[in-house]
């Protein structure tokens, strides 16, 4: 059974591309062939297709990724306890995020984290919520920080609310400048993040029954701040996404409330590595105080 080799198989799957995942294990070229011939000698049918632009995994290959990411998974939590036993601190942490938490709420936690626990490294990957929950079922990441899913049984433990805020281009007529009530987007031009990129605004409108008129469905939040400034429409987005925005648009708070309940999201905590259940006890206690602050 060879670890590395299986691990070399994973990231090629990310990659399609054999020079970037030789030069990120540090191998050759040619030192990465000889371990996927060796696998395929073990496995006894091909596992790559060579074409123009890289390589794709053969369809055996694609059924084995599942059980390789487990096996891997699995080598690296022997591992890490191995290490726990003997007094060591050793791991390796995944996590998935919405970008918002990325640039306001992680940077201290892992600026606190990393203090007391230097040599366990942290693997970031950002995303929105359909995506981030596809990596949680398939245990690509340990856990995710983001909002509450609806209508979903998983592990969750809060760290705050994240209320939800209309955004309006500067200047917008408005009767009412402490709130926005949630009907006046009725009928009106709307930027709505993509489907499964966020649930939260999504829910809000559809509680509500308020059906504007969807002009633009956009991925990113940075993007829907920017069409909202240069007047191509209104949109619903999170407190926190707003904070320090550059962009020159009206934030009023919605009336009735709704939020985001923010925290951190996994399969099942006893079944993370040491590494993995350090960092969300960790969380868990930080991250109230941090959200609060942000």
């Amino acid at each position: 059974m060879d670890i590395q080799g299986y691990k070399i198989l994973l990231d090629l799957q990310k990659t399609n591309n054999i020079t970037r995942t030789a030069e990120k294990f540090g191998y050759s070229q040619p030192g990465i062939s000889h371990v996927l011939k060796n696998i395929e000698r073990e496995f006894g049918f091909q596992l790559i297709n060579r074409e123009k632009y890289g390589v794709t995994l053969t369809q055996e290959a694609i059924q084995l990724m599942p059980l390789i990411q487990d096996l891997v998974d699995c080598n690296e939590k022997l591992e890490e306890t191995v290490y726990s036993i003997k007094g060591l601190e050793y791991g390796k942490v995944t996590l998935a995020t919405y970008s918002s938490i990325a640039v306001h709420l992680l940077p201290k936690l892992l600026m606190e984290f990393k203090s007391k626990h230097p040599n366990i490294i942290i693997d970031i990957r950002e995303g929105g919520a359909k995506e981030i929950l596809e990596w949680i079922d398939s245990n690509a990441v340990d856990f995710a920080f983001m909002s509450k899913p609806y209508d979903r049984k998983i592990q969750f433990y809060s760290f705050g609310k994240d209320p939800l805020v209309a955004v309006l281009p500067k200047g917008y007529s408005v009767d009412d400048k402490e709130e926005f009530a949630i009907e006046l987007f009725d009928g009106k031009p709307f930027i709505l993040s993509a489907d499964g990129n966020d649930f939260d605004v999504h829910h809000a409108l559809d509680t509500s029954g308020v059906k504007p008129f969807y002009n633009y469905y956009v991925l990113d939040d940075r993007t829907i701040l920017s069409m909202v400034e240069n007047k191509l429409g209104l949109s619903i987005l999170s407190e926190l996404i707003c904070k320090r925005t550059n962009n020159d648009v009206e934030i009023l708070p919605l009336e009735p409330e709704y939020y985001r309940d923010m925290g951190i999201a996994l399969k099942n905590f006893n079944k993370l590595s040491p590494a993995a259940q350090k960092f969300v006890d960790f969380a868990n206690e930080k991250m109230p105080q941090i959200f609060f602050d942000a």
